[in-house]
């Protein structure tokens, strides 16, 4: 069930040896055998596999995947190519056009931002049919407050995108030199209180170029 390149593997063979994480193991096997669980077994570490620690540049800190047919596929916010996007990547799609004045592309499958090194980490990767939040408080946050911590203790300047009350709750974990952005979660419950006009997208990309790295293509 760890399937998870070597780099990442190295820096969390700790986490992997603790007993919560056994726990979880077990809980996640009893749950994939027995019901229909969100992403498949190889897709759960995807988002750390797509992006290798060192070429984090932007962490974008989601909830838990996906819980309807044919959506979870291992990326916060993202679906798989030709699906209906959802209303939160909705509203995300919406804010880069405004903000960048540019035209996003058709497909709601992000795994484009993850190769630039848009690190798309849902803080509970997995999660039961039709049952949002079915997998929390199982172990996960342990680990993925874990990789946070890591990328926060980062030499290189990240930008962290905290949408929410939720992600806003791991600014405590991040280190001074990295850029945090924080703003209400794009949900249409409350992308009109602030999310809209947030202009994190054309920010992250001037700390970017300000610190030497590649921008990257919201598009």
């Amino acid at each position: 069930m760890i399937k998870i390149i070597k780099s990442w593997y190295a820096l969390l063979r700790e986490e992997f040896a603790k007993d919560y994480f056994k726990s979880l193991q077990t809980f996640l096997k009893s749950e994939y055998g027995n019901k229909t669980i969100f992403p498949k077994e190889e897709n759960i570490f995807k988002a750390l596999n797509l992006v290798p620690l060192e070429k984090v540049k932007v962490v974008i800190i989601g909830q838990d995947p996906y819980h309807e047919i044919g959506q979870a596929q291992g990326l916060s916010f993202s679906v798989p190519e030709n699906f209906p996007y959802p209303p939160s990547l909705v509203n995300i799609f919406k804010e880069i056009e405004d903000d960048l004045h540019i035209k996003c592309q058709k497909s709601g499958d992000l795994t484009r931002w993850a190769k630039q090194g848009v690190l798309l980490l849902n803080t509970v990767l997995t999660v039961r049919k039709g049952e949002a939040n079915s997998h929390k408080d199982k172990g996960w946050e342990k680990l993925t407050s874990k990789i946070i911590e890591l990328v926060a203790k980062k030499k290189e300047p990240v930008v962290f995108m905290l949408w929410g009350s939720y992600a806003q709750s791991f600014e405590p974990l991040i280190e001074k030199q990295h850029l945090i952005l924080k703003a209400p979660h794009p949900s249409p419950l409350s992308a009109y209180r602030g999310f809209f006009g947030c202009k994190h997208f054309s920010k992250c990309n001037n700390f970017l170029a300000q610190t030497g790295q590649t921008q990257i293509d919201w598009s």
